[in-house]
């Protein structure tokens, strides 16, 4: 999925969303940093495997995924970090570690962690490491249908 592929899906359900630039930063942080957005704004995706299955988790920039709570919430036999070697097929339009969101375009189950999600409006990269969408975050949870639940520590 390309930036436009997004952008038509978010038109296509009406929603309303900025589209925002910045130079070219690969970390959650220094991308918040250097788009002016606050770190507790910016949601990054982080692959995972829950007993092999791909997810995604959306999280804080601050934040890192606590496999542990994921594997409770599960009641999993393993979590583990997925490798990228191991995702990039899911996402051939976007650049690798520059997924949006929504899982829901791919096939793949979502995770929010539920600090983010009492965020007015969230900021996600948006398939490129230079592009990014402000969006409310009560408009991304009616189309990404995620499960929210307390997965992440830190921040």
């Amino acid at each position: 999925m390309s930036i436009n592929t997004l952008r038509k899906y978010l038109d296509d359900h009406q929603v309303e969303y900025v589209v925002m630039t910045h130079s070219k930063a690969y970390t959650a942080q220094r991308i918040a940093a250097r788009a002016h957005v606050p770190g507790n704004e910016m949601a990054k995706s982080v692959m995972i495997k829950v007993d092999g299955e791909l997810k995604i988790t959306v999280l804080r920039a601050p934040d890192k995924v606590s496999l542990a709570k994921v594997n409770k919430l599960f009641k999993a036999g393993k979590v583990e970090l997925a490798h990228e070697s191991e995702f990039e097929e899911k996402f051939p339009d976007c650049e690798v570690g520059a997924m949006p969101p929504f899982g829901n375009l791919y096939d793949l189950d979502v995770l929010v962690d539920e600090k983010l999600s009492k965020d007015e409006s969230i900021v996600f990269n948006a398939c490129s490491h230079l592009e990014l969408i402000r969006m409310s975050y009560k408009d991304y949870e009616k189309l990404a249908k995620p499960k929210v639940a307390d997965i992440a520590v830190g921040g």
